[in-house]
């Protein structure tokens, strides 16, 4: 019989079709609930979304993330090399680095350091265990606001960060790492031209996830009255009461520069996986290329004595 025959029947989701008609429903449902409830005071959200006071703290904010992102990676970095050092006293003292920043909450952290002039009155740049000082520093001068919010978010955050790098490059082949010392190449070759490119596929998710994770900690250092985004909004609502709106604005700040980091994120996995996909049709055409050229004899074919 042939295909003809066959007659050709869609498949039937009823589910799927119920299930979209829920979701609109939930979505119409809490549109509706939102912008028709006078209670959530969108006037006063309109009024104070680009604010200058708002955009001052959101400036503060975003400098903040930044440079904590940046020396949280620095920093992370070289706790996972020590990590995965052969000499067992660095492992265990980065270990007990990451095990104790990952144990303290970052809102006690900020605090110690804040209060840090206490337990010393000034920070000496000198030769230990001798009476030779190159700088000196008051402790309470050296540690201000946005320097006590930064050194808080860095040291916290790369204990995480560190982990993150150390699974990555554990990820890699270890034929990897064995092709490469065969190779002779130093330790530093090594890692950054062979093994932490190939990591970094895995990496980025779990960077990024941490990334947007600290630029919503921030929030925390409005415990140091700095005037990040969240101080910025409370110091405003207490004196005009209008809580909810002024939360609603940090809110959709906060959603827009975390958006930010998804999109920066889907755009790295995107040459990701086109550096990959040329790299495996190079590799296809290599193997292609190289494959012996052998004669086969034909079916039936006679040979001659």
């Amino acid at each position: 019989m042939s295909l003809e025959h066959y007659k050709i029947v869609p498949a039937r989701h009823p589910l799927r079709y119920i299930g979209v008609a829920f979701s609109i429903l939930i979505i119409a449902v809490v549109t509706e609930s939102i912008f028709s409830n006078q209670n959530w005071g969108w006037p006063v959200f309109r009024q104070w979304f680009f604010n200058p006071a708002i955009l001052q703290g959101l400036m503060m904010t975003l400098k903040l993330t930044f440079w904590s992102i940046v020396f949280s990676l620095i920093l992370g970095t070289i706790v996972a090399m020590m990590r995965l050092s052969s000499s067992w006293l660095i492992r265990s003292l980065a270990w007990v680095y990451i095990w104790m920043f990952r144990s303290l909450p970052l809102l006690l952290v900020l605090i110690i350091l804040y209060n840090f002039s206490y337990l010393y009155e000034y920070i000496n740049v000198g030769v230990p265990f001798t009476d030779t000082v190159f700088a000196q520093f008051k402790t309470i001068n050296a540690l201000d606001q946005f320097s006590t919010a930064l050194v808080g978010l860095v040291i916290v955050q790369s204990a995480y960060t560190a982990e993150v790098i150390r699974g990555g490059i554990l990820s890699v082949d270890h034929g990897q790492f064995e092709a490469a010392a065969a190779l002779g190449l130093s330790w530093w070759r090594r890692t950054t031209r062979i093994i932490l490119p190939q990591s970094i596929r895995s990496i980025i998710p779990a960077i990024i996830n941490e990334c947007v994770g600290l630029s919503k900690g921030t929030s925390i250092v409005y415990v140091l009255a700095m005037p990040e985004l969240f101080y910025t909004v409370q110091m405003i609502y207490n004196r005009n009461q209008e809580v909810i709106p002024l939360l609603m604005v940090a809110a959709v700040w906060y959603v827009i520069v975390t958006s930010v980091f998804s999109i920066v994120q889907w755009y790295i996995e995107k040459i990701l996986a086109k550096g990959e996909r040329k790299s495996a049709i190079n590799s296809f055409a290599f193997f292609k290329k190289a494959q012996p050229h052998t004669t086969q004899p034909r079916i039936g074919a006679s040979y001659d004595n």
